[in-house]
């Protein structure tokens, strides 16, 4: 029995560390500072690995990380709060220096996608970057598929004019719905 264990503790070690580079880029989303999200990274995998019997064979094994991610955070956010120091998402970030048109629609884009609200920024990103399908996204924000639709259409519309591009066709200029 114990030598059936190993081979799988191995191959989910190996699935594990491929998601890596996943984790990190919405850890980044999330806490926007290196440094934070490669803790909470690191706290995730400790909980992943923690909670290794947990995880089912068959199903999606990066959205039961972000999952895991996403409760990190929530507890890191928790204790911060509590903490009498600055964390480093409350500091003000360096200013980017640059002068091509290429970096400032960037730096546009980046903006925009900043000042989305939390629940619309987090959507956007396991569907459009990480690529989770609508029923795997819903299941790692915690929401009906319908509201992840949502979230994902007013995001859209919301950087659409962030970044100065007109809204699509049927609705209005101040983008509050059909025509």
């Amino acid at each position: 029995m114990q030598e059936d264990r190993a081979p799988r503790a191995d191959a989910f070690a190996t699935a594990v560390a491929a998601e890596i580079p996943r984790l990190r880029r919405f850890a980044r989303v999330l806490v926007k500072h290196g440094d934070t999200a490669d803790d909470l990274v690191q706290e995730t995998l400790v909980r992943a690995i923690a909670a290794r019997d947990q995880f089912q064979e068959g199903t999606n094994l990066r959205a039961w990380l972000f999952t895991i991610l996403r409760h990190a955070r929530a507890a890191a956010m928790r204790r911060a709060a509590r903490s009498p120091f600055l964390s480093p998402e409350t500091m003000p970030e360096a200013a980017i220096s640059g002068g091509q048109e290429e970096r400032q629609a960037m730096r546009d884009v980046i903006a925009a996608f900043r000042r989305l609200p939390p629940i619309h920024r987090e959507a956007l990103w396991v569907v459009v970057v990480e690529g989770l399908d609508y029923s795997e996204a819903a299941k790692v924000l915690g929401v009906p598929a319908g509201t992840l639709r949502s979230r994902l259409s007013r995001a859209r519309e919301a950087l659409r004019r962030g970044v100065g591009l007109e809204p699509r066709s049927g609705q209005d200029p101040a983008g509050e719905g059909p025509i």
